[in-house]
């Protein structure tokens, strides 16, 4: 339990709770509130060997993988959707064997994430049976139900090293507010040994009372107040997802290993100090007034997509 009465820190600090070799729980999803600033902060810092669990990811897993960060991958679906298709790091890093495959579903995932919150060791499920989910993960156990005689599987509990989360605001104690959909998080904050967050804003905490607590103070490690912290990823009602950054790094990623680095890895993550700098090389104010400005109009959203 973590109650101290003033966690903001440095978003460079923020992710020195991050080891090599740790099990992240990456939070948000597909193309939604993605912690994509401490992301490229943890490239920048040069972590590898990690493992990334979650749900349904994209240009997150994808850019862990582009960065040889990731040595395996827990994850349920890692792609671009209808919009792009395949994710072309995750694809290569998977297929060369570079990152080991230990892809699972959704409820799998919940099911693990509930067993570490009960202080349990296993959870009972029957939704990978008649699937190649059990070949991937020798750990997962049967057993006969002794009140029905059902075929159950049992997956171990999952208490992954650290959480990295987004959120819309955030106090200083480390209450935080999400607007939408909190995907995994939450379940990945009650179950994660250490729980670190960047915020659009960090508020006064009677602000964020009044906003209503998604997350309570003593799940979290650290909070860091990085606006635009999602960004190519949407975080409404904020700013809207950058398809236009998007189809350049997937553009980038599609060609080669090589290709991705020197085009999307250099000029926006290792040639940029510090995300204030990597705000300006996708587009400086401009850019990020036309995200923010999505709900101004349907012909305003409509251009974003173009």
């Amino acid at each position: 339990m973590f109650t101290q009465v003033d966690k903001r820190c440095e978003l460079s600090d923020l992710l020195g709770h991050v080891n090599d070799g740790d099990t992240v729980a990456v939070g948000g999803g597909l193309s939604w509130r993605e912690p994509m600033a401490a992301l490229r902060e943890l490239i920048r810092q040069g972590r590898s060997g990690l493992k990334a669990v979650g749900s349904a990811h994209g240009i997150d897993i994808d850019l862990l993988c582009g960065a040889g960060a990731l040595a395996a991958s827990g994850e349920s679906y890692v792609g671009f959707e209808q919009d792009f298709g395949m994710a072309p790091n995750y694809r290569r890093a998977c297929e060369s064997g570079q990152v080991a495959v230990e892809d699972n579903c959704c409820y799998t995932l919940v099911q693990q994430l509930r067993a570490a919150i009960s202080g349990l060791p296993f959870m009972p499920i029957r939704s990978v049976q008649g699937t190649g989910f059990e070949a991937l993960h020798p750990e997962f156990k049967t057993m006969l139900c002794p009140y029905t005689g059902e075929r159950l599987v049992l997956v171990p509990a999952l208490k992954p090293d650290v959480a990295i989360l987004h959120a819309h605001f955030a106090d200083r104690r480390g209450n935080l507010h999400i607007d939408g959909p909190p995907v995994a998080d939450v379940l990945f904050a009650k179950a994660s040994r250490k729980v670190i967050v960047t915020a659009e804003r960090i508020v006064e905490p009677e602000e964020l009372a009044h906003k209503g607590v998604t997350i309570p103070y003593f799940y979290v490690t650290a909070v860091c107040e990085v606006p635009f912290g999602a960004h190519p990823t949407a975080c409404y009602p904020n700013y809207a997802y950058d398809r236009q950054h998007t189809r350049h790094y997937y553009d980038q990623a599609k060609q080669s290993a090589d290709v991705f680095r020197e085009n999307y890895l250099n000029p926006f993550i290792y040639q940029c100090a510090d995300h204030p700098a990597y705000l300006e090389a996708v587009g400086g104010r401009e850019r990020l007034n036309a995200l923010a400005a999505w709900g101004e109009s349907t012909e305003q959203w409509m251009r974003l997509y173009e």
